[in-house]
């Protein structure tokens, strides 16, 4: 998959394209069947498949105080993208310039000029424009004029409900991560690169990976978790905790963090990327009363972390 930046990145490919908008956080089942239409399209008319998406979510630029926590990265959703067979994604800035532009200049620009899209599909409230004046019937109107038709999926639908990024970040928020997993169609993650903690957990025989919790990022409640860590050189259980720590500290001001004890892992992640998801929830975090009670339960929870696949 290609990857353009930037309006002047924009480059209709021979044969023109099969266009998919949308902003993808977390890359969940719905967006893979709305994109699925797009790539299907392309490979049965002979078209590079392109999505059309944005540098960050379009509320930091249209009311920041409402942006939601992501569920994804910019490069975590590229990397998502890549593996639903798309040949092109074209990531825009959704800067307040470009939230100026009036319906008619976005598809001539981008859609019509840009990508010579022959075909283009969203989800049916899909809106674009300034003040959101464009709907799926604009869309259609200057697809006729333009040279594209274009369509309004519905929506995908799990245990009787759409499946949304709205519905997955609820999911995360309460701690339902067999939900979050069934409609993202993968466990949800946490990534970042490892931070030199307090050696606390090596003290008490069980060393942890520190994450710190990304700003603006989805998080789970506080607890105890069973997952899988990715290491560059393969998959293993973890026994993750995520919170302050509370057995040690004190400070209700205390910002929380990922530490994750990696069954049966030798070596050194300091600096280096993880990736960890969460398959389950253990308990909630707790104070002991002494370390020795806290080291009896955290080999309970590395047993239970042991059960799964990994």
């Amino acid at each position: 998959m290609r990857v353009i930046e930037g309006l002047d990145a924009l480059a209709p490919p021979p044969g023109g394209s099969s266009v998919v908008i949308g902003t993808f956080d977390g890359v969940h089942r719905g967006h893979h069947a709305l994109i699925g239409r797009a790539v299907d399209d392309a490979n049965e008319h002979a078209r590079r498949s392109v999505c059309v998406t944005w540098d960050r979510h379009p509320t930091e630029t249209l009311a920041p105080s409402k942006t939601p926590p992501l569920l994804t990265s910019l490069e975590r959703k590229m990397e998502l993208l890549a593996a639903t067979g798309l040949d092109i994604v074209a990531v825009l800035e959704f800067d307040d310039a470009f939230t100026k532009w009036p319906p008619r200049r976005f598809v001539e620009d981008v859609l019509a000029d840009g990508l010579g899209a022959r075909s283009v599909f969203v989800g049916s409230g899909f809106r674009f424009g300034h003040k959101a004046a464009g709907d799926i019937a604009t869309l259609q109107q200057l697809g006729r004029w333009l040279g594209f038709a274009a369509e309004a999926a519905p929506l995908f639908e799990a245990g009787g409900e759409p499946v949304s990024s709205t519905r997955v970040r609820r999911a995360v928020a309460a701690g339902d991560l067999e939900l979050a997993a069934d409609l993202l169609g993968r466990p949800f993650e946490v990534e970042a690169e490892v931070v030199r903690g307090d050696a606390r957990g090596a003290a008490l025989g069980y060393p942890t990976a520190n994450l710190p919790l990304g700003e603006g990022m989805a998080r789970v409640p506080n607890g105890v978790y069973g997952g899988c860590a990715q290491t560059k050189d393969g998959r293993y259980p973890a026994a993750v905790n995520v919170g302050v720590n509370p057995t040690f500290t004190h400070d209700k001001a205390a910002r929380p963090r990922l530490e994750a004890h990696l069954l049966d892992f030798t070596g050194d992640l300091y600096s280096r990327p993880l990736r960890i998801e969460l398959i389950t929830r253990l308990r909630d975090e707790t104070r002991f009363a002494s370390a020795e009670e806290l080291i009896i339960q955290i080999k309970k929870d590395v047993e239970a972390t042991r059960s799964l696949t990994c």
